[in-house]
């Protein structure tokens, strides 16, 4: 049988398989005296067993850290070997080649740095080092993005040594790119077949006609990594006038053309966001993207959120790389941070522009999947630890890295098979006319015919749709809003169109519309109503459940739907987890227990989510919103002051709950917002960010409030399966800015 990777290859090119690289997002960078080390912070750093895990992806590479800084900080003669020996080690053993990284966004061990006159030789004998130690390791990278972190630490000061002029630049930039040529020189001296994979980003600029001279420029300086190692900076270069005004000397730029070392493969790590617009519009745009540059002041804003063709996309920058160098490339990096819908399309996206271009000669070797761990901070540059983190083809926000449904996908591109996650067939959202945040601007127009200029997509059949039961209440809206938001085609279905107690009804709709999954977003929600009709309760949420669990099992289609924290009796006062013992205490919560059991009887494969104590900012009846509108209004709000819960911000738990569910996840998890209060605070907090005054809320024992339902008096949900919920402060802020946009 023809693989799928291979219908698509161009039999004259005789090029290699295209393969499926990955890599460790391992950033050791430095911001005045700390050293912000990304493996310390994902764990990699003491977990050997993460190899395991890639190697069950299939990838033929790696892009793998043996960091100068976090190996030899104190210098070679006190250099501790024994982590890389073991990791590179293993990698051996299980088959995948590593592609070693020296220098990650670094600046070296403390007794050098970018702007060292002796950086370059001090690095070159690290690597011979590492060569010497591990000789049969044939690919390299000695340092990562060298224009992209001169510009950072010597350009806009973000890194050590916190540069902001042209000289500082200038040094960072040369001194890096020495350093990789004298590295490779030392490590091809041990190892004379050693390959070169060299990276930098290459985002592209697009602008206002008035801006075209400085758009020009800097599309020029984007390759200065590459025509350094290449040789090609001479008189003539565009940039030779530009280094030389940075204090760079003729001497200087002269020895890369004495020693030129060209990369053996061209590595491309290309983001949605690097490509940019500058417009000296600037009130069109917000105040953080104005700047200039002493000539004209302008924004610099991302071009995917203005040019109305779209960006150039990572087909054209490969093929501008091609064309310029006719050297073997690879995309080095490629992620995304997004809902995970649109990770997938990114990925792919990458994936085809690669294979296209395979099929027009175009010596495209790799695509890498970046990063397998996630990154952490790269929102603020790493220029501070806050935790934020930005998960990758694993998850690491459970007890060990949880594989995503990119995970899948690399899985079926390294064995040659086509992806085939519905939601692949709808546009990622750089394509889709929300991209678009700011006034469109023709690029191709305004920027006098710069070429490279993307489009818009469009879905070539009709997406299977997501199917969400429950047309009429908060859980189902909020489903099919941000379904609209994500680009995940839908049906919303009220009871009507498909009523889940009635087999007949179920099939009918499942048969028809062939959805990818269901969403149970109905119910029966009147907790203190249940015990005066607990036979209504039952059928509408465990009978409704099972029976839609079953006709989903033969369907073949996936399930999500959801409980509740009233299955447990409040017994306890720490967090319940998804493997405690049920014991409900009024028939809502029997009814709920008794949905869980029965649905993941008749079928294991479904995802059931427990939450708690819901509030969002898209209907009136939740209880942060009825407190807000009470004490708004100058009235009282009575709450309970010995009830604890778990809230719940709807938003939140509905992008979770569906990148679950793409993840292909099942069984029983718990997702509340990370934070256990009484109601009569939650009441308190909601008012003390609104501004009104809390001393109206009045606090009164749950026995006070004339409830019917027993209710536990603690139902806080924790989890053993990933804390992927934000915290409950978070949230409540993000409900505030979200009604005022409301």
């Amino acid at each position: 049988m023809t693989s799928f990777n291979s219908t698509l290859e161009n039999d004259r090119s005789k090029l290699p398989p295209l393969e499926v690289w990955a890599g460790v997002e391992c950033t050791v960078n430095r911001v005045g005296d700390e050293y912000f080390d990304q493996l310390e912070r994902n764990g990699h750093a003491t977990r050997l067993d993460d190899l395991d895990l890639f190697a069950e992806l299939g990838i033929k590479a790696i892009r793998y850290p043996v960091l100068w800084e976090r190996t030899a900080p104190n210098g070679l003669e006190n250099a501790d070997w024994s982590w890389a020996d073991e990791r590179l080690g293993r990698l051996r053993e299980l088959g995948i080649n590593p592609i070693v990284g020296l220098v990650h966004h670094g600046s070296g061990p403390r007794h050098t740095s970018l702007i060292d006159p002796e950086f370059p030789e001090k690095l070159a004998l690290y690597a011979r080092a590492v060569a010497e130690r591990y000789p049969w390791v044939t690919h390299y990278t000695p340092v990562n993005e060298p224009l992209t972190t001169a510009r950072f630490s010597g350009m806009y000061g973000h890194w050590y040594p916190h540069g902001t002029d042209g000289l500082t630049f200038g040094r960072a930039l040369l001194g890096e790119c020495r350093g990789v040529a004298l590295s490779m020189q030392a490590i091809r001296e041990v190892n004379p077949n050693a390959q070169l994979v060299q990276t930098d980003d290459l985002g592209k600029i697009y602008s206002t006609p008035k801006l075209a001279y400085q758009a020009e420029f800097e599309n020029e300086r984007r390759w200065l990594t590459f025509d350094l190692l290449c040789g090609r900076i001479t008189p003539t270069h565009p940039m030779w006038r530009y280094l030389h005004k940075c204090g760079i000397s003729e001497a200087e730029l002269d020895w890369f053309v004495e020693n030129p070392c060209p990369p053996d493969i061209i590595g491309i790590n290309h983001y949605l966001t690097s490509d940019r617009f500058l417009d000296e519009r600037m009130e069109r745009y917000p105040t953080s993207s104005h700047g200039g540059n002493g000539r004209h002041e302008y924004a610099d804003i991302e071009a995917v959120r203005v040019c109305a063709e779209g960006a150039a996309g990572p087909r054209n920058l490969l093929l501008e790389a091609w064309e310029r160098y006719k050297l073997p490339i690879a995309i080095t990096e490629a992620h995304l941070h997004c809902t995970r819908e649109e990770q997938l399309r990114w990925l792919y996206e990458v994936w085809s522009a690669a294979l296209q271009l395979r099929a027009q000669g175009v010596d495209v070797r790799a695509v890498t999947a970046w990063s397998l761990l996630g990154t952490y901070d790269w929102n603020s540059l790493v220029t501070r630890w806050v935790g934020y983190y930005e998960s990758g083809v694993f998850d690491l926000r459970s007890s060990r890295p949880r594989p995503t449904a990119i995970a899948k996908m690399i899985r079926d591109l390294s064995a040659g098979r086509k992806p085939d996650h519905p939601l692949l067939d709808t546009p990622g959202w750089w394509h889709r006319q929300e991209r678009l945040l700011y006034p469109a601007v023709s690029c191709l127009k305004e920027s006098s015919g710069q070429p490279g200029v993307g489009g818009e997509m469009t879905p070539s059949s009709s997406p299977s749709p997501l199917a969400i039961v429950g047309a009429r209440g908060t859980l189902g809206r909020a489903f099919a809003r941000l379904c609209e938001v994500r680009g995940i085609s839908y049906r919303l279905l009220t009871r009507q169109e498909m009523d889940i107690a009635d087999p007949a009804s179920v099939d009918a709709v499942l048969a028809e519309l062939k959805p990818w999954a269901v969403v149970n977003a109905a119910g029966y929600v009147r907790v203190d109503d249940a015990e005066r009709e607990p036979h209504v309760c039952l059928r509408v949420n465990a009978e409704g459940p099972a029976i839609l669990a079953a006709a989903c099992a033969q369907h073949n289609v996936g399930l999500l739907t959801f409980s509740s924290d009233l299955v447990f009796d409040g017994a306890v006062f720490n967090p319940y987890i998804e493997s405690d013992t049920v014991a409900p205490l009024n028939v809502y919560g029997c009814s709920k227990a008794l949905a869980e059991k029965l649905v993941l009887k008749v079928n294991p494969a479904s995802l059931i989510i427990r939450t708690s104590a819901f509030f969002g900012p898209w209907d009136d009846y939740n209880f942060v919103t009825i407190a807000l509108r009470q004490l708004s209004a100058g009235n009282s709000f009575v709450a309970a002051e010995d009830g604890i819960v778990s809230p719940t911000y709807v938003p939140d738990l509905v992008h979770t709950s569906l990148d679950l569910l793409i993840d292909g996840e099942s069984g029983l998890w718990h997702l509340a917002n990370k934070g256990a209060i009484t109601w009569a605070d939650l009441a308190r907090l909601a008012a003390k960010t609104a501004g009104f005054n809390p001393s109206n809320v009045i606090a009164l024992p749950t026995r006070e409030l004339g409830l019917t339902a027993k209710r536990p008096t603690y139902s806080v949900l924790g989890t053993n399966r990933g804390e992927l919920m934000s915290s409950l402060d978070s949230a409540m802020s993000r409900y505030f800015d979200e009604c005022q946009r409301f």
